[in-house]
């Protein structure tokens, strides 16, 4: 047998095994993947189910289908979640604003046009995350309540904001890092100022990044629970807080709250497939490295 030979099956044979091999990681994959999702398609079919058949142990995968828990939450018999959800999609939006005008010229500052000890900025940035959100929870009421805020809308955008910001700056800052200086020095010897360079130079460069960061903010914002459950009521409640409210003294509507929980976590969904080429484009671009 000629050397040629034997070298052609040893990488055929290499050839083989690494095929093997990857199949297999694909199918750990997919299991693991799907075990990932059980949960959350676990709450879609509960949602579908009569309260008695929901509560059934174990549960019934055969039980009747029916939209009775999605007709109770939009109003049959309960109180409306037009409000609570109207409320959670302004604080959300409206701080995510915020943040990103408060976070672009932050991380360019600290990326492109770097000032003094810029890594202790950011390290001051990233210890403000350090501190429990309860702990903070008590001077924050105390605030609301003695400037009228309490139940307010606009207090939870500016908590959101405040929240959301230092996470923000930290993933700009690495997506401004890798936009091409060169582009900016060429704007600014055309006179462009600095407004004009982050909104028609860096902004849609750093495109992809930005849309992950706003992405991130939103669910963020949109899922917080423990702000809104302790420092609204009536007026500004959010879409969270009115989960809670399906869990009485007299006992856990599991089916209605599963149909609830799909329709509070459909913006959410929706907002990520809309944004998924630009989120993956920007936390490989740059939040990762």
């Amino acid at each position: 047998m000629s050397a040629s030979t034997v070298t052609s099956a040893t990488a055929d044979a290499t050839t083989r095994k690494a095929r093997r091999r990857s199949a297999a990681l694909g199918v750990v994959a997919w299991v693991v993947g799907i075990g990932f999702c059980l949960p959350a398609l676990w709450m879609v079919l509960t949602s579908f189910h009569a309260e008695a058949d929901a509560a059934t142990n174990p549960p019934s995968l055969a039980a009747a289908l029916t939209l009775d828990g999605y007709r109770t939450f939009f109003g049959g018999g309960g109180p409306t979640p037009w409000p609570p959800l109207v409320n959670s999609l302004a604080a959300s939006f409206f701080s995510t604003v915020l943040v990103l005008l408060l976070a672009l010229p932050a991380a360019y500052a600290l990326s492109i046009r770097r000032v003094r000890k810029w890594t202790d900025v950011m390290f001051f940035f990233l210890s403000t995350k350090m501190l429990p959100v309860v702990a903070g929870l008590l001077p924050v009421y105390l605030f609301a309540k003695n400037t009228g805020l309490l139940d307010n809308i606009w207090l939870l955008v500016l908590l959101y904001t405040s929240m959301n910001l230092p996470i923000a700056v930290w993933m700009m800052q690495s997506f401004l890092a890798d936009v091409p200086v060169s582009i900016i020095e060429a704007a600014q010897v055309d006179g462009a100022r600095l407004p004009t360079v982050l909104r028609r130079v860096v902004a849609p460069v750093a495109g992809p990044g930005i849309a992950a960061t706003a992405l991130i903010c939103f669910i963020f914002s949109w899922n917080e629970l423990l702000f809104a459950r302790v420092l609204t009521g009536v007026v500004a409640g959010t879409a969270p807080v009115h989960l809670t409210t399906f869990v009485t003294s007299q006992g856990l509507f599991l089916a209605q709250l599963c149909a609830a929980s799909v329709v509070v976590s459909l913006p959410v969904l929706v907002a990520g497939y809309a944004a998924q080429d630009k989120l993956v484009q920007g936390l490989s671009l740059g939040a990762v490295k």
